[in-house]
């Protein structure tokens, strides 16, 4: 399972970006976290375009399967969906890995009976401004 943002393990942390030129501003070879919107379209689409890992964070079934497409390295998604977002993953052979996001530890061993991929603490997540 893997743990972001827990404060045991020394993981490297997402940026949260809002705009192209934000990436600018995060170090080489960061993960960028993305509000799936529309609005953030080009955001994703550049980041995908120049292999750049990042995580979209998304709200129902319908953006699961849109970030996959998309090519999100990570799936951020609510803790009551992870167990129907891993489903999905798992039946369609996704590359990108299905994050819960949580603020309670106590949430990770429910987690990982279900099977979901990892966990993701806002702990993990760096707001970066353009």
């Amino acid at each position: 399972m893997l743990l972001f943002g827990h404060p045991y393990f020394n993981a490297k942390p997402f940026y949260h970006i809002s705009s192209i030129e934000a990436i600018e501003n995060t170090p080489s070879n960061s993960k960028l976290f993305i509000e799936f919107d529309p609005i953030n379209l080009d955001i994703i689409q550049f980041s995908h375009a120049n292999s750049l890992l990042f995580a979209l964070r998304v709200e129902s079934i319908k953006e699961i399967i849109f970030a996959s497409a998309l090519g999100a390295s990570y799936i951020v998604v609510p803790k009551e969906l992870a167990k129907s977002a891993q489903n999905i993953a798992n039946e369609y052979l996704f590359d990108a890995k299905i994050l819960a996001l949580i603020d309670d530890e106590d949430d990770i061993e429910e987690l990982a009976i279900l099977g979901v991929d990892g966990v993701i603490f806002s702990e993990a997540i760096i707001k970066i401004n353009s």
